[in-house]
């Protein structure tokens, strides 16, 4: 699924953004300069990963904000919610989760549900009003267990350290390239090149077009996250309510919403697939259930 590419994505993207004035403005302030391609590499590294984890650590208050969410409680008055809730810790405790993850609802015409935070301990399930309005207590569980394998497998974690090390290479890449280029138009004096503002831009474009590119790997990990966090639902609840679930949110992605920059982290989408999809076709998620044992 990729509305756009997520709001892990997008935070991530402003993260190198500023880290690429920091490594060009900032560093040389201090007096720091990078010697050669390991001092480059070295630099590159560690902020390609403190980039990606500060996006991660900040993912479950971003959602949050981005969306409204409330917040259910364990001992919430509405019991239509209470019930959500028990659910999912039902369904947590069945996963093997350390504890419950917060839980909570956002409004939405969308029937959609998204798992986002920095460790099982810290995480949080969030479900669309569109969702919750219609679907049978089967699905929405389905849904909730879908959610839970997703906290489960670690896939958050993960999905930062494949994106640090993306991010590393994007930033080792783009400067590498630029200082090519630089060195190319320099005379054999050493007069010339870039120039420190014509780099500078060099380097934040290349690496802008590099992330587009860098973002074919990670969405097609995305993929297969989502094909296990298929399969673990159906093992804490059952293949055909997982596929009744998908099949219900095939008939709800018709529903014209508005883009929005979390759409990496829900459960369903109505882009076609592509390379930089985020999630497989519905079609192909339901084949795959329905050849498991029911």
């Amino acid at each position: 699924m990729l509305k756009r590419l997520g709001l892990f994505l997008l935070t991530n993207f402003l993260v190198i953004f500023t880290v690429g004035i920091i490594l060009a403005f900032v560093l040389p302030a201090l007096g720091i300069e990078l010697k050669g391609y390991t001092g480059l590499a070295i630099i590159c590294g560690v902020f390609g990963m403190v980039g990606a984890f500060i996006s991660l650590a900040i993912s479950r208050w971003m959602a949050k904000k981005a969306y409204n969410i409330r917040l259910i409680q364990a001992n919430e008055q509405n019991y239509n919610l209470r019930e959500i809730y028990e659910m999912v810790s039902r369904l947590s405790k069945k996963a093997g989760l350390p504890s419950v993850p917060e839980v909570g609802i956002y409004h939405s015409p969308e029937p959609n549900a998204f798992a986002t935070g920095p460790s099982k301990k810290r995480s949080l399930i969030a479900f669309s009003t569109g969702l919750l309005n219609s679907m049978d207590k089967s699905e929405t569980e389905a849904v909730a267990g879908h959610e839970i394998a997703h906290i489960a497998n670690g896939d958050m974690v993960t999905m930062t350290l494949l994106t640090g090390i993306v991010n590393a290479l994007v930033m080792f890449l783009a400067r590498i390239i630029a200082m090519a280029v630089n060195n190319f138009l320099k005379s054999d004096d050493g007069e010339g090149g870039l120039g420190f503002f014509a780099y500078f831009l060099i380097v934040q474009l290349l690496q802008t077009v590099f992330m587009i590119f860098a973002t074919i790997p990670i969405a097609a990990f995305s993929r297969y996250r989502e094909y296990k966090a298929d399969a673990g639902s159906a093992k804490v609840t059952s293949p055909r309510a997982m596929a009744n679930a998908l099949k219900a949110l095939a008939s709800g992605v018709q529903i014209k919403t508005k883009e929005d920059s979390f759409a990496i982290a829900k459960i369903s989408s109505n882009r076609k697939v592509s390379l930089w999809s985020t999630h497989p076709s519905i079609e192909d998620r339901v084949a795959r259930l329905e050849k498991m044992r029911f």
